[in-house]
């Protein structure tokens, strides 16, 4: 599929790289393929890798993720699966463990809190900020007296917990009914509520994708930067991309394409086609590399 520059979408349905539609993400897609051993890849999982379901323990990757990754995690400098998700979780719905060729990827859960590193197979992980546990115990009492919130359900993350609406009558309602809320019990225990696609997920302060993201990528000295999100929780990780272009870093914005998160999508250098459009551009990059 292709659209015009202003939609900032572009297909590739001959398996070619994308052209980005803005010279930053050219400048940034060059200097991938000219030096792809100093490329650090940031991927989001849920709705980028993963197709977003009602039931996010239904989630899976696509079903061609882990063989495009294999192809291309080693011709870069590192894959990193950036999530809200603990990792031991997203290495389960993704299939990322004891995959040959999947040695230079590593997840990034709870927003960069924990990490799994598939060379290693092992995970690293800090004690757990109190306050989840304390909003955890307010929450079902909570949704029962918000009315409007009926149909909404609480998904336990370990480090977080989040709250879903897209099972709720009326989705959106739910998400603005509880909006409120949400944030003051947030702020009772010490914690901040981010907004997703029919989520609202309350944790620790501190750690976002953006943090995450600049913290490793100035880790393993990346030379360039390509990360592909689909949320709001993504924001952050595209203004890191943009922070290190001023310290000169070239990098590539990615959305996977959703009309829910227009803010994602207008500042995108790159818009593909959902997570099979982010699998095509990992073939494509690399095939290209080679």
């Amino acid at each position: 599929m292709n659209h015009d520059a202003a939609g900032r979408r572009s297909g590739s349905p001959d398996g070619s790289v994308p052209e980005p539609v803005t010279r930053a993400g050219r400048e940034g897609l060059q200097a991938l393929l000219a030096r792809p051993g100093k490329a650090l890849i940031g991927l989001d999982f849920d709705g980028t890798l993963a197709p977003i379901v009602a039931d996010p323990e239904q989630a899976r990757a696509h079903s061609e993720a882990v063989p495009a990754l294999a192809a291309l995690a080693p011709k870069v400098a590192s894959v990193a699966v950036i999530t809200g998700r603990p990792p031991e979780v997203a290495v389960r719905l993704g299939g990322f463990a004891g995959v040959s060729g999947l040695e230079h990827l590593v997840v990034l859960g709870h927003y960069g809190a924990e990490r799994w590193d598939a060379r290693t197979g092992e995970l690293t992980a800090p004690p757990p900020h109190p306050g989840v546990a304390g909003a955890r115990a307010e929450l079902a009492g909570l949704l029962d007296g918000t009315g409007a919130a009926q149909g909404a359900w609480i998904e336990e993350k370990g480090r977080a917990v989040a709250v879903h609406t897209r099972r709720a009558a009326d989705p959106q309602a739910a998400f603005e009914a509880l909006r409120e809320p949400l944030s003051e019990l947030a702020a009772r225990h010490g914690l901040i509520v981010e907004p997703g696609r029919m989520v609202l997920e309350l944790r620790p302060p501190g750690m976002d994708k953006g943090v995450a993201l600049l913290e490793y990528a100035r880790e393993i000295g990346a030379g360039c930067v390509l990360y592909a999100g689909d949320d709001l929780g993504d924001l952050p990780a595209f203004s890191a991309v943009d922070e290190l272009r001023s310290d000169g870093v070239p990098g590539l914005l990615v959305c996977s394409g959703s009309d829910e998160v227009t803010e994602l999508r207008e500042r995108a250098d790159l818009v593909v086609d959902g997570p099979e459009g982010v699998v095509g551009l990992l073939r494509a990059l690399a095939q290209r590399i080679g």
